[in-house]
């Protein structure tokens, strides 16, 4: 069994002008939920219920740190895709971005982006993504 530290995460996203931004070094942490639809078959006199796989779906949920100088930061790429209509590709590396090591990559559009200023902490940012079509599962060449 080979585990990973997330230190080593990588994340990436499009900005708005479709160009693929590293926001690594702002993130915290990176979730991609992948789900499915399932569809009750059950009939009666059945003792147990039997199910259809249906269609999948997917997100992905970004936090970390948040900095307003940057032009590749989190705050000039994340407020440029507020309401933008195109997709943007994401491109999520869990272990790094070393040769062979697994990357998930996708097209999605910003559905959240809150800034948090709390009085006696650093602010923060959290980002949500609705994931449109495939999620493809390749590793870094």
């Amino acid at each position: 069994m080979a585990f990973t530290h997330g230190k080593g995460a990588v994340f990436k996203i499009d900005n708005s002008g479709g160009t693929l931004q590293t926001l690594t070094a702002y993130v915290d942490s990176i979730d991609l939920n992948q789900t499915v639809d399932t569809a009750e078959t059950t009939t009666m006199g059945s003792e147990v219920k039997t199910y259809l796989s249906g269609q999948s779906d997917g997100t992905v949920s970004i936090s970390g740190k948040w900095d307003s100088t940057a032009s590749t930061g989190p705050d000039a790429v994340l407020a440029g895709l507020i309401g933008l209509e195109a997709t943007s590709t994401f491109e999520i590396g869990p272990e790094g971005s070393t040769t062979g090591k697994v990357k998930y990559t996708g097209e999605c559009f910003l559905t959240s982006y809150v800034v948090s200023a709390p009085v006696g902490d650093v602010v923060t940012f959290t980002a949500d993504f609705q994931i449109t079509g495939a999620i493809t599962k390749t590793t870094y060449p």
